[in-house]
């Protein structure tokens, strides 16, 4: 068995380091009941962000109201989105409901073996209402944002602008989503899927993440420790 030990850990920031239930999942529902009048539920929003391309939620958004018959530009989806994850009128936005759910401490011992990265599909906007001062954001090197790149994940351009010419297997990437998955194998990087047993459509998103090469699939960001302390390639469950 090949010995993989990264030096870089990337990671996504949606269902990785920020529990996104009650913010992200919850604006998108209640955006497309807003646009099209419909109750939807979490499992065909898994169905939705199964798909590729649509790691960013305004374009996922556009997409299912327009297929529920109520046509969206993104334009419209992203001004829909807004109202309720930044609130509007008084209303309080579901951003409020924002929970990181790694620790500081967890970061700074990470850092003491790993240089540490960001690479996330929200904007600078969205990712400094959570991070600015929360103190394991000092950990991280090198920070890119949908603000910082001309395309959106899947396409990889996020990933090389970490790595600057350095040896893709270096790294390690944790995300939960198909874009993360498909930007991994574009660039090469290692790919750890945050996946737990019991979320919505769960045997057949693990299998795609496996398809796409996934080397790990871990219940949470901080379930990466064991795997790395067993550090064997290739490691599925």
């Amino acid at each position: 068995m090949k010995k993989f030990v990264p030096q870089i850990l990337i990671f996504d920031v949606d269902g990785v380091l920020v529990d996104v239930r009650h913010t992200y999942w919850r604006s998108a529902v209640e955006t497309i009941r807003y646009l099209t009048g419909k109750r939807v539920t979490h499992e065909e929003l898994h169905h939705w962000k199964s798909k590729p391309g649509n790691n960013d939620d305004w374009r996922m958004v556009a997409r299912w109201a327009t297929a529920l018959g109520r046509r969206t530009t993104y334009q419209e989806a992203r001004a829909a989105f807004e109202r309720f994850y930044w609130g509007t009128n008084g209303r309080p936005g579901n951003v409020l409901r924002e929970k990181i759910i790694v620790t500081p401490g967890q970061m700074a011992r990470w850092a003491e073996r790993y240089e540490l990265n960001l690479f996330t599909g929200r904007n600078r906007k969205e990712y400094s209402f959570t991070f600015a001062k929360w103190p394991g954001s000092r950990h991280f090197r090198t920070v890119v944002t949908m603000d910082d790149v001309q395309k959106m994940k899947p396409d990889p351009e996020g990933l090389y602008k970490i790595l600057r010419g350095r040896e893709p297997d270096s790294a390690l990437y944790l995300g939960d989503n198909i874009g993360d998955a498909l930007a991994a194998r574009e660039a090469g990087v290692p790919f750890a899927a945050i996946i737990a047993e019991g979320e919505h459509n769960y045997r057949a998103r693990a299998a795609q993440f496996r398809e796409l090469g996934a080397v790990a699939l871990l219940p949470r960001a901080v379930a990466v420790n064991a795997w790395l302390r067993n550090n064997t390639e290739p490691c599925t469950r």
